[in-house]
């Protein structure tokens, strides 16, 4: 089994970055942990803060891999180009936020992506992202 986890703009400042609504812990050190505790499957990390790099990873392992854990961050309340390049694969998307999206702004309550991906994880923090890899590990 293959998994993609993607994460898009400003993901790569976890542990810095607003402790209070996103932790402490970085996601490289959790993506190790994560490796560890499912090393019968293959885990794969990207990150980018760049919209079309995100588009250009959907689309290459779009048609390979058994599952992609999304927290496209911010463009998961812009991105139609996101959204298109989901709805173009065939791998299942599943959309992961570490925060609960529904109890921030209310901008940040639609979400573009949510109708093209099999389901949504939002509000658990890291834990979102084992729980999204329990899912398809699990299917």
């Amino acid at each position: 089994m293959k998994i993609l986890i993607l994460n898009g703009p400003n993901l790569n400042l976890l542990g810095i970055r607003e402790t209070e609504i996103y932790g402490k812990q970085d996601f490289l050190s959790y993506f190790d942990n994560l490796k560890e505790s499912y090393n019968d499957i293959h885990l794969e990390y990207y990150q980018s803060n760049v919209e079309g790099e995100i588009i250009n990873k959907l689309q290459s392992v779009g048609f390979d891999f058994d599952g992609i854990i999304l927290n496209a961050g911010g463009y998961t309340h812009t991105s139609v180009s996101i959204r298109d390049a989901i709805a173009a694969i065939t791998t299942p998307v599943l959309e992961v936020h570490i925060s609960n999206i529904y109890a921030r702004e209310e901008f940040r309550h639609t979400s573009m992506l949510s109708e093209v991906c099999v389901g949504t994880i939002a509000g658990l923090g890291l834990q979102g992202y084992k729980l999204a890899i329990e899912f398809f590990a699990k299917k």
